[in-house]
């Protein structure tokens, strides 16, 4: 049902029944008296950053977004926000996005459920966003500079200057981003392939990380981590594959060929061992059909994948015979070494090793993947 609405054409308060008030009023009293007093230049902070004072509680904001509080909850939570009770903590800004979800969802162009996930995927990528940029990059800027001063006061000025700048460059790279994922969509042969799509999985796994989780320092290993991380991300990207998600000792990463899967597999492996601060590598990939769903990746393909990493010797790339089939079908690869001109243009060299079970999919037949140069 819709609100009402005053002269002026804005929403006019609805009267809360005597139930509703009196719930309200109560969680209120309660979640104040337990709440600690809160810094001042804190919340100049958040309101710098949010845009907006603290003006609702949940149901007051649900109330304005003509929302029922069941959903707002929902909504809420898909985004990652922690349940605050009733305490007058939201802002005009929260009750816009309630507002945009709902009325989404009202209008049909997405189902209750697909609302959800939107609010859950945004949720998730951003607020690992966020940490980052508050871990790595605004703890460094905002040393006091002065004795006396609190980081607080040297982080506002800065927010302010940086905050309209980030955000615009969020916007590019999502758009662009955005971009490429609906080009891949626009492309795909059939609707069923939207989702679940033929696709080359790899994941790329540092030998004996939890060794060296022992061994080094804390600051030391977040080094390491960020530095395989960022060669990694930087050589999928490069190479035209995609970075799925990073793990601290392991990547995953998709490509839409077998070749492209195989250059990046064997990049990484060769830039890793220029690096003397670096452990070593092993990395496994398979060919097949995978189910797509949040920006991640699901299905025995992906399963096969992390198993043959998990055999895979040090610094080396096995990959399954799909895999193997699909190089040798775009001549990247002999079908034979024995049978091949050793000056043949060939970009890898496949070894067959011998078949061992795996748990959950059976006998399979690992590929030693190599580089191939002429007269090797």
């Amino acid at each position: 049902m819709g609100r009402a609405v005053d002269d002026s054409g804005t929403p006019a308060e609805e009267p809360a029944t005597d139930g509703e008030a009196a719930g309200e009023a109560a969680g209120e009293a309660a979640h104040d008296q337990a709440r600690p007093e809160e810094d001042p230049l804190a919340l100049r902070l958040e309101q710098l950053i949010l845009g907006a004072g603290r003006q609702y509680t949940p149901f007051q904001a649900a109330r304005a977004a003509d929302v029922s509080m069941e959903l707002a909850a929902r909504f809420w939570r898909a985004m990652g926000f922690a349940d605050i009770g009733q305490a007058k903590a939201l802002t005009e800004t929260d009750v816009i996005a309630l507002r945009r979800l709902a009325g989404l969802v009202e209008a049909g162009l997405l189902s209750e459920a697909m609302a959800v996930q939107v609010a859950r995927s945004t949720g998730q990528t951003t607020a690992r966003l966020a940490e980052w940029q508050i871990d790595s990059f605004l703890e460094g800027l905002t040393e006091p500079p002065e004795p006396g001063m609190t980081r607080t006061e040297v982080a506002y000025p800065l927010v302010e200057l940086l905050l309209p700048e980030l955000q615009e460059f969020l916007v590019y790279v999502w758009r662009r981003q955005l971009a490429a994922a609906t080009g891949r969509v626009v492309q795909a042969a059939d609707d069923e392939e939207m989702v679940d799509r033929r696709l080359a999985v790899a994941f790329a796994d540092l030998v004996g990380f939890t060794r060296l989780t022992r061994r080094l320092e804390e600051e030391e290993l977040g080094e390491l981590v960020e530095a395989f991380e960022t060669t990694a991300a930087d050589l999928v990207a490069a190479h035209g594959g995609r970075l799925i998600k990073t793990l601290g000792d392991e990547v995953l990463y998709v490509a839409d060929d077998a070749g492209t899967a195989a250059e990046i597999g064997l990049r990484l492996i060769e830039t890793l061992a220029n690096d003397a601060t670096m452990p070593e590598l092993r990395v496994g990939m398979a060919l097949g059909t995978v189910t797509t769903r949040m920006g991640d990746v699901f299905g025995n393909t992906v399963n096969l994948a992390s198993r043959l990493t998990s055999i895979a010797p040090k610094d080396a790339v096995l990959v399954d015979g799909a895999l193997r089939a699909e190089l040798v079908a775009a001549g990247e690869a002999p079908e034979s070494e024995k049978e091949t001109d050793a000056d043949a243009s060939y970009r890898f060299a496949l070894r067959p090793l011998y078949q061992r079970p795996v748990r959950g999919l059976g006998v399979i037949e690992p590929w030693l993947l190599t580089r191939r140069t002429p007269g090797s």
